[in-house]
């Protein structure tokens, strides 16, 4: 998804009420009749709605988004209504197009094999997690999605890995894309240059983490770090979107199947990301749909954001308890600890002010070396109890404090 094309009706319209509920949107080859809007709250709880234009139904969304080549389901990674969003969503599309692949940010591409004995019945649960070392590379509690990859297998429905290796991305920022030798690449091929568009976007969040020019004190669009950071994003982007255009393009089936990918919203938002990488490999007919916040603010529901959004509510469900602590960070290992990538919202580690781009060195006096380091001693950690964190910030060690609230009555 890159720019939308809204078709508007051809007499005038003196209230933009009647335009809004008269005419028919084309959203990237998706064509959705749009209703009267929310006049209020943008996104209510349980509606779908076409940014700039209004209220729609299930029906309409589902009806015109099977039309299409590949389905982008975007998420935050820990909230389990969007998670339930997309199961429905996936049972939707489904009904109309049962030839469906789905594929998953959440795995590498090393471990396909994984998914396909699952989906075959050859592994249970505890198994299939394990094998495609779930904890390892995910580190998000799989009870999440756990439905999602039952859907699939109840339904026989292929999933594929839509990931790289993390090394290969650290090696793309060091080197630039060609300085990797072609085969640790992958498969990939150079990523589409960014849009100007996305690069206005990247850089106010590039900026957030307190980043700044040695030699001017400010950040520029030219900032040889930021355009990495802009490139490993890309590298992402293209790597998932290849596995879809050869799911699309490959399949012998008379019948294409209709593609869906499941991933972070940050893939999907305005068509930046995956949506622009299939564009450049092919693939045209792509649709976007999001989960949509209730506490959002409307300002950020603007035309182009995705063909439609849904209400969800804005937190992880009370009523939804992980299998074990967490501490709220996305991360991979370099530079002499575990480097943190993203922290997210309201977690326990965005209350201890950690922050992306630092390096935790230590956990309760215990050096970090390896991946599943962090992930076992967050797991021992009882309620209530405080951990102490070593980290490196630019070139100054520190110590923070994560604080594991107490179990609620």
């Amino acid at each position: 998804m890159t720019n939308f094309s809204l078709t508007r009706c051809s007499r005038a319209m003196s209230v933009t009420f009647l335009l809004l509920s008269l005419c028919v949107n084309n959203v990237m080859g998706v064509t959705i009749p749009a209703k009267k809007p929310a006049p209020n709250n943008c996104v209510p709880l349980g509606d779908w709605i076409v940014p700039g234009l209004g209220k729609t139904t299930q029906q309409e969304v589902i009806a015109q988004a099977a039309k299409a080549s590949v389905v982008l389901l975007g998420e935050t990674h820990v909230n389990a209504d969007h998670h339930r969003w997309q199961l429905q969503t996936l049972v939707a599309l489904h009904a109309v197009r049962p030839n469906m692949v789905i594929g998953f940010e959440m795995f590498p591409r090393r471990v396909q094999a994984a998914l396909d004995k699952w989906i075959s019945g050859e592994l249970d649960e505890k198994d299939f997690l394990r094998e495609s070392e779930w904890d390892r590379v995910w580190n998000t509690d799989a009870n999440l999605y756990l439905p999602l990859f039952h859907f699939a297998r109840m339904n026989r429905i292929p999933m594929i890995a839509l990931n790289i290796e993390t090394k290969l991305r650290h090696q793309v920022a060091e080197k630039g894309f060609y300085g990797v030798p072609l085969e640790e690449r992958e498969g990939l091929t150079r990523p589409a240059e960014p849009s100007q568009s996305y690069i206005d976007y990247l850089l106010p969040i590039y900026k957030q983490h307190d980043r700044k020019d040695k030699k001017t004190g400010e950040i520029t669009q030219d900032d040889s770090d930021f355009r990495r950071f802009i490139g490993g994003q890309q590298l992402w982007d293209r790597a998932m979107a290849q596995i879809l255009q050869q799911a699309v393009t490959e399949s012998t089936d008379p019948e294409k199947p209709l593609v869906v990918g499941v991933m972070g919203a940050g893939h999907v938002l305005n068509g930046f990301g995956v949506a622009h990488q299939l564009h450049d490999l092919g693939i045209q007919n792509v649709a976007a749909l999001l989960p949509w916040d209730s506490s959002k603010s409307c300002k950020q529901l603007v035309k182009g954001v995705a063909d439609a959004v849904f209400g969800v509510m804005p937190h992880v469900s009370e009523s939804f308890r992980p299998q074990f602590q967490r501490l709220g960070i996305r991360y991979e290992m370099g530079r002499g600890g575990a480097v943190v990538l993203q922290v997210e919202k309201n977690s326990i580690a965005e209350v201890a002010e950690l922050m992306a781009s630092d390096v935790i060195l230590e956990m309760a006096g215990v050096p970090i070396r390896l991946t599943e380091d962090v992930i076992n001693i967050v797991k021992r950690q009882a309620p209530g109890t405080w951990l102490p964190i070593k980290i490196k910030r630019d070139d100054l060690e520190m110590l923070i404090i994560a604080k594991f609230p107490a179990l609620s009555l």
